[in-house]
């Protein structure tokens, strides 16, 4: 394998599980009208262009909450622009115009919570069973868990809160085993390094032979592809050659599941 190949998205074939949930309300001493959900969506179709497939819609006059899948290549702030200004040209389009705050709330939502994310990280290397238990002595110095980065802690900016949390999973290509303590310190250790210049917070880690596992709280301005690829590539890097499959699975989480919403 070569050590100089990149990965590159339009090569690559992800399997993602991404949810986005952006709530937003009127300016101040406005009201929305009734027919904000529906507007939603009837309007729907017309967001697919931009990789957003809305799930949910949910608005009283006060606020309006809206629950898409989205494909890796929507980052968390342009999901927020995009659905407020498809929304908003939707209501103005329906005779019911509608001016937004500028504050929005952002977070991001799977069938999994932290708690379990967490706990499935914590566990690759008990539930592996490996023949010899001094591998698996030593497999346990590869496994992390940050209790320092609260994922229940938003990011705050100017224009509001988003809790951005990722699962990422990179699988070595032919699920070839890297046993070599050495390669695998350097890949867990460069995950930090590389989540430190991508604006990303590791919260759970576990390098496995044949597998890497990360959850984070991710860089709002970046997409989960970009992130993926950053961590891809710079752990290819790592491990002095192009290591990985060609693809790699992201999905999101949070402090809530999915029934949240569904309630």
């Amino acid at each position: 394998m070569s050590d100089n190949s990149q990965y590159r998205s339009h090569n690559l074939h992800p399997a993602f599980a991404l949810r986005y949930d952006w709530t937003g309300w009127p300016t101040e001493g406005t009201s929305l009208p009734p027919s904000t959900s529906a507007v939603a969506r009837e309007t729907a179709a017309l967001w697919e262009n931009d990789g957003l497939h809305l799930l949910e819609a949910h608005a009283i006059s006060a606020k309006v909450q809206i629950l898409c899948s989205v494909t890796p290549q929507i980052s968390p702030v342009h999901f927020c622009q995009r659905v407020k200004g498809r929304l908003q040209h939707a209501l103005r389009k329906a005779g019911t115009p509608v001016e937004f705050s500028r504050k929005v709330s952002f977070r991001s939502l799977g069938e999994n919570t932290d708690e379990v994310v967490w706990n499935y990280i914590r566990k690759q290397v008990g539930k592996e069973c490996f023949a010899d238990p001094r591998f698996t002595t030593i497999m346990e110095q590869f496994t992390m868990i940050c209790h320092d980065v609260g994922l229940n802690v938003p990011t705050e900016t100017h224009s509001g809160r988003y809790w951005n949390n990722l699962h990422i999973v990179l699988v070595v290509a032919d699920r070839f085993r890297i046993t070599n303590p050495v390669k695998l310190a350097a890949i867990r250790d460069a995950v930090f390094v590389l989540a430190d210049g991508a604006g990303c917070r590791i919260a759970a880690l576990s390098v496995m032979p044949d597998h890497i596992h990360l959850a984070l709280r991710g860089n709002i301005a970046k997409s989960p592809d970009e992130i993926a690829l950053g961590f891809q590539n710079g752990l290819a890097r790592a491990a002095g050659c192009r290591v990985w499959q060609d693809g790699y699975y992201v999905g999101t989480f949070s402090e809530y599941d999915l029934d949240v919403i569904r309630r």
